[in-house]
């Protein structure tokens, strides 16, 4: 598994946020659309109803200046032990689903505790591009099942998330 901005992606699977928890609970970006696996019951949005789609409460990290190279060396040691939070509960963000009938948050476990800006911002449009169908969450488990090395350092997952929302 690895974490690329707010994905975290497996070889099968992408995830918003946090990858399924002990209970099930998660959300999986598809090529058909999201599903969001609650503890009774799972809920499906094709990409063909959405209007738009985007994720709102997003940690973000604050100092941009040198701090933020110590945050992002603390974030990667975080993920790298599988987003572990110290028995405390993950940071919650909404991922928004508009629809003719109107929006819907679902709630998403953030896979860290501060994403940088640049991050939010690229994962952001990753997740139109889905929508409109001009990307495919495959794009992201094909370089996971050629990647082995765990989640990638800040600047690395920043230009991989440039690829693909520019791709």
């Amino acid at each position: 598994m690895a974490m690329v901005g707010l994905f975290w992606i497996t070889e099968d699977s992408v995830y918003v946020g946090s990858p399924p928890n002990a209970e099930g609970h998660c959300v999986r970006i598809t090529s058909e659309g999201v599903q969001a696996r609650g503890s009774d019951c799972v809920r499906a949005w094709p990409w063909s109803i959405l209007r738009s789609i985007s994720l709102e409460a997003v940690p973000v990290e604050g100092d941009a200046r040198g701090g933020g190279r110590f945050l992002a060396a603390v974030l990667e040691a975080v993920v790298t032990l599988a987003s572990s939070y110290g028995g405390e509960e993950p940071p919650q963000m909404f991922l928004v689903l508009e629809t003719e009938g109107g929006a819907e948050k679902v709630q998403v476990s953030a896979a860290t505790k501060r994403y940088t800006s640049r991050e939010i911002t690229l994962s952001q449009h990753l997740l139109a591009r889905f929508r409109a169908g001009t990307a495919a969450p495959g794009t992201l488990t094909a370089w996971r099942r050629e990647h082995r090395g765990g989640t990638p350092k800040p600047p690395e997952r920043e230009a991989l998330l440039g690829e693909w929302a520019r791709a």
